[in-house]
């Protein structure tokens, strides 16, 4: 079976570049740029990946970040890792990846411009895409405890860039803590320009969050919303919008939205007629694939085979490309999986 599911012709919409390093790059990077941090692959997996061992909190979750922040050293590096985030995908049978990354991080370490940073990830993401065989494209990701002024300065990079390589922009951060509201004209603006919206919501707060994120922000994809379920009216709102949820079943037990990998909310998702895709969030640092996610969706909470097929139309019918492309996409997919 798991060779089934790594079959799959699969569609990704939610995975952050800054949550796919490989162990064995950081390892380089650290011994090419003297970062102090453990020597090996198991000593310092437990700094930046969540351990079975570890409280499963998006505290402790959010806290493999702040290592992670200190590899962008170059930007010989943040070609490196984006071409190996792009194989990476591309070795798992994703045959189209929407990449989030977030230029203000990548930029901090050695004080980068933003404009470059940018550049350099859409140089890169679409060089792999070609040398791997695989759609790429770009959505670029602000956060909601940031200045919202920087927020502004990523989405005009972004939307430099629409249509192109970057086909999005993505709210994220500790929506337990900041809401969205800062960043309404921002997100208007993003959207008048061409770029597509996605908002991390209904995760770490209540279905309230995901309503200001559809209502508010004017989201089309809402990133994880598991919790939406705590509002019958939130649903209907989503349910009549058709609005696709980038759903991400191990990042939402490890960082402790849900108590069990299979109490998982997916199958009432869908049951009551939620858009629902299937998402990794962060591979690396959950250490898995998109195809453990398909199987644990399968074998840890029963969904279907057909359903399963159901999951990667809809992440390709979701997708940020424009309608021609996109159209071309779900053929492809379509004939592949009868």
């Amino acid at each position: 079976m798991k060779d089934f599911f790594h079959s799959l012709p699969k569609v990704e919409l939610h995975r952050h570049l800054e949550g796919s390093l490989r162990l064995e790059t950081m390892l380089d990077i650290a011994r090419a740029h003297q970062i102090t941090v453990p020597i090996n692959t198991t000593r310092l997996g437990q700094l930046v990946q969540v351990q079975n061992d570890e409280p499963f909190t998006y505290q402790n979750f959010l806290a493999k970040f702040a290592t992670l922040r200190m590899f962008y050293r170059s930007p010989e590096v943040i070609h490196r890792v984006t071409r190996e985030a792009v194989e990476d995908a591309a070795r798992d049978n994703v045959r189209y990846l929407e990449m989030r990354f977030t230029p203000v991080a990548l930029s901090r370490a050695e004080r980068f411009p933003m404009d470059e940073v940018v550049e350099w990830v859409c140089e890169s993401s679409q060089a792999a895409a070609r040398e791997f065989g695989i759609i790429v494209r770009l959505i670029a990701s602000v956060n909601r405890h940031e200045d919202p002024a920087l927020a502004e300065q990523v989405a005009w990079l972004a939307a430099d860039r629409a249509r192109k390589c970057i086909v999005g922009l993505d709210l994220a951060g500790n929506e337990a803590e900041f809401d969205g509201r800062p960043f309404i004209g921002i997100f208007r603006e993003a959207r008048q320009a061409g770029l597509r919206l996605t908002v991390h919501a209904g995760e770490w707060a209540g279905a309230g969050s995901v309503r200001e994120a559809l209502v508010d922000l004017n989201a089309e994809r809402i990133g994880h919303g598991v919790r939406v379920l705590e509002s019958e009216a939130v649903v209907a709102i989503a349910r009549e919008r058709r609005t696709p949820f980038e759903v991400c079943v191990t990042s939402n037990y490890q960082t402790g939205v849900v108590p069990s990998l299979q109490s998982h909310p997916l199958m009432k998702m869908f049951d009551q007629g939620l858009n629902v895709t299937l998402d990794t969030d962060d591979p690396s640092i959950s250490q898995i694939t998109l195809s453990d996610e398909y199987r644990q969706a399968s074998e840890g909470l029963g969904m279907g085979v057909e359903d399963l097929k159901r999951c990667i139309l809809a992440s390709a019918q979701a997708s940020f490309l424009p309608d021609e492309e996109r159209m071309n996409l779900v053929e492809k997919l379509e004939k592949e999986l009868k």
